[in-house]
């Protein structure tokens, strides 16, 4: 089966602004790790990798960056070019799967994917890692999130392949848990991103009780 699907869900989510009202506001570690990254960078190419409604896309290109988004929800990337213009912001934002970005080799300093990696198998996740590390120039900076093992999601619904699960049915605040969701413990997310070298990694707990998610900061090797 097709796992690279959850942006059909998102794309709906995105297209009212009901659905955008909980992705408007910036993750206060993405904001630390970016304006670390301005203060110590001449100049930093940056890329939000699934972008959404563009909530860290727009905080890069307040802090000057050179900033690329990309994302297959296009009521999301509406959003996006549409909340630049209104601040005069200049935002590449483009549709692009995150298994095949539309960049040159060693594109960018900087890479995000927040909340976005784990939405496919072991194989999808495993492609879209080599593509960051593809994109990202020796020496730059990723930060991103996956789905722990710790999260009460885990185990819930079809086993539709190693780690990865689908359910029947959801919660209408979480649609997108009908198309696959990968989870990993600390051991696993290492090999996984064997091409970096990881900087910091926390195990959190989101919004929801028992949405725990890693967050990482990682470094790709020379």
């Amino acid at each position: 089966m097709k796992t690279d699907t959850a942006h059909r869900a998102w794309d709906v989510q995105w297209g009212s602004e009901q659905g955008r009202a909980d992705w408007t506001a910036a993750e206060p570690d993405v904001v630390e790790t970016a304006t670390d990254i301005a203060a110590s960078h001449g100049s930093v190419a940056a890329l939000d990798l699934g972008c959404g409604v563009g909530r860290h896309a727009l905080v890069f290109a307040r802090l000057g960056f050179d900033t690329s988004a990309v994302d297959l929800a296009e009521t999301g990337l509406a959003e996006v070019r549409r909340s630049a213009a209104a601040e005069d912001l200049t935002i590449d934002a483009r549709a692009a799967p995150m298994t095949a970005l539309p960049f040159a080799d060693n594109s960018f300093d900087y890479v995000l994917s927040f909340n976005v990696l784990y939405h496919g198998d072991p194989e999808i996740v495993a492609t879209a890692i080599g593509e960051i590390a593809r994109v990202l120039r020796p020496g730059g900076t990723f930060q991103g999130t996956m789905l722990s093992k710790r999260n009460t999601g885990f185990g819930v619904g079809t086993e539709v392949a190693p780690n990865t699960f689908v359910r029947d049915a959801v919660d209408p605040d979480d649609t997108d848990k009908i198309h696959p969701h990968f989870y990993c413990n600390a051991a696993e997310l290492v090999a996984c991103f064997a091409g970096f070298e990881l900087l910091t990694l926390r195990d959190l707990e989101h919004k929801k009780p028992g949405s725990w998610h890693w967050h990482m900061v990682a470094e790709r090797k020379s």
